[in-house]
């Protein structure tokens, strides 16, 4: 009877190159996975985009305030003033003021009525950054008792901000405005254009780990208003 020779053990190179393969496959995975939804991402901005230059204030639906959040991109203010001209709100906050621009600075820009400027513009200084703009909108949120709103923000950004509200959890509904700041058709083709839709592609990608603002308790209100 000829001999059963014993299986051989795998060497650990050979368990080591298992695992380096195992390793690049899910790497690469990944990053078909992280690439088709920049893709994915980028197509949303250039809809965007293109639906911000033609979407009136007057066609959106009416919600309880208006927020503007600032930043890079012109025409949020001004989109903010065109929707409380229009009785989309009743209120509105421009958030994340830069402290150098002083109340009447800002509504010179926005060119409001005398009476609708003096009762229903609130200015928030306090935010830096998009975890700030939550934060500071879920303060005037809370303090207003405020259940829908219109926020204003730059078409790449909305994604991301929307994020940071919270609104996937259903706490608050949301009606997007996005401003369009600049023609994202062919992105590819600029290379400024591709930067910032990869760099925001980037910080959207954090904020999936992030947890979202909530509402502030009562005790500790972080707006204070002045409401007529």
């Amino acid at each position: 009877m000829a001999k059963v020779k014993p299986r051989k053990r795998p060497r650990k190179r050979n368990r080591l190159w298992a695992w380096l393969r195992a390793a690049l496959f899910v790497a690469l995975i990944a990053g078909l996975a992280v690439f088709i939804g920049f893709l994915w991402f980028a197509n949303s901005v250039t809809n965007q985009s293109e639906l911000a230059r033609n979407t009136l204030p007057e066609s959106l639906p009416k919600a309880d305030g208006i927020i503007v959040w600032t930043g890079p991109g012109g025409g949020r203010l001004q989109a903010g003033a065109d929707i409380l001209k229009a009785e989309r709100g009743e209120r509105l906050l421009i958030s994340g003021v830069n402290g150098t621009n002083k109340r009447d600075d800002i509504l010179a820009i926005l060119e409001l009525p005398d009476e609708l400027a003096e009762c229903c513009v609130d200015l928030d200084y306090a935010a830096i950054d998009t975890a700030g703009n939550a934060r500071e909108s879920w303060a005037w949120i809370d303090a207003l008792g405020y259940e829908h709103i219109i926020l204003v923000t730059s078409a790449y950004h909305m994604p991301r901000a929307q994020i940071a509200l919270g609104t996937e959890a259903g706490r608050l509904r949301v009606t997007p405005y996005p401003v369009s700041s600049g023609d994202y058709t062919g992105w590819w083709k600029n290379k400024d254009t591709r930067t910032r839709l990869t760099r925001e592609y980037g910080k959207l990608l954090v904020s999936y780990f992030r947890d979202p603002a909530t509402p502030p308790s009562r005790e500790t209100p972080i707006l204070e208003l002045e409401v007529e």
